[in-house]
């Protein structure tokens, strides 16, 4: 929602830059999903890995709730 006020202050500022904004903005979208894909990935790896590491702890009843 705040992006969308301040899209609408920069529309009343600067409509040829906003409606610039709103084209290029599904392109820069595109551009930066394989960066995503890369950090959800890499998230999961170190997630695996923690898990790995605490499995010991796990077994030996310290990570009891």
């Amino acid at each position: 929602m705040l992006g969308f006020v301040l899209w609408l202050l920069l529309l009343i500022v600067c409509w040829p830059l906003a409606l610039l904004a709103l084209l290029l903005y599904p392109l820069a979208w595109l551009l930066l999903l394989p960066f995503r894909l890369i950090g959800i990935g890499v998230e999961g790896v170190f997630e695996l890995l923690r898990a790995i590491v605490m499995l010991p702890a796990r077994v030996l009843g310290g990570g009891s709730r």
